[in-house]
């Protein structure tokens, strides 16, 4: 991959201000490199420019790290035990394999209906040596691990994504929905008893589009 999307890389995470170690930047670009290679006989994404690749997918999901650390830094851990995340529908890794590089502190499984993707994610653990990411072929309904945070993005409606997962998503856990622009006819379309308590729009470097996270939980009863 050249310097110059090295360079831009490197721009981007300044401008979201992520503190990455310089190996961390390796990761994501190695990440891609697998992601460029593996693409043509996967069909992981319709994105083929590694250009567009950088700014749609590897920035775009960078954008959502700063808000992911903020909510998993009030949550309690166990010493010397990660917070277990669920990202469904995982695709090619995206966000899941940037969340594993950036929060080394998180353990990401991506779960995927269709078993080649979810094999590129077990190929990318191994080949970036990440023993906190995890490609799980199943559907998330029929999960039988429960997961304080569940995230997605550019997976289904709030309606769907949050039935599917519900079974999944722990006491006090919460739903993280990366969404292009503000998705106000899915959030109305939400049953009662799920609650947006936050829709926080995002800036991705070098990108001119909307782009936001929808956090939500199950609503109290009563």
């Amino acid at each position: 991959m050249s310097q110059a999307l090295r360079t831009q890389l490197e721009q981007g995470i300044q401008a979201l201000k992520l503190e990455l170690a310089p190996a961390q930047v390796d990761l994501l670009m190695s990440f891609m490199d697998l992601l460029q290679k593996w693409n043509k006989v996967y069909n992981l994404t319709s994105v083929r420019d590694p250009q567009e690749m950088l700014t749609h997918h590897l920035l775009a999901s960078l954008t959502a790290v700063p808000a992911l650390l903020r909510h998993v830094n009030t949550l309690p851990v166990e010493e010397g035990k990660r917070l277990p995340l669920l990202d469904v529908g995982s695709g090619g890794g995206l966000p899941g394999v940037v969340f594993a590089i950036c929060c080394p502190q998180i353990d990401v499984n991506c779960v995927d209906t269709v078993g080649k993707k979810a094999a590129f994610i077990q190929q990318v653990a191994a080949s970036l040596r990440l023993p906190n990411l995890h490609g799980i072929h199943d559907r998330v309904e029929n999960l039988k691990t429960q997961y304080p945070v569940i995230s997605c993005r550019a997976f289904a409606s709030l309606v769907d994504f949050t039935t599917w997962s519900r079974k999944a998503l722990a006491d006090g856990g919460i739903w993280f929905a990366m969404k292009a622009k503000h998705p106000d006819e899915e959030i109305a379309a939400l049953p009662a008893d799920v609650q947006v308590f936050h829709v926080e729009p995002l800036q991705v470097p070098g990108l001119d589009a909307e782009r936001c996270i929808v956090w939500m939980r199950p609503a109290a009863a009563g």
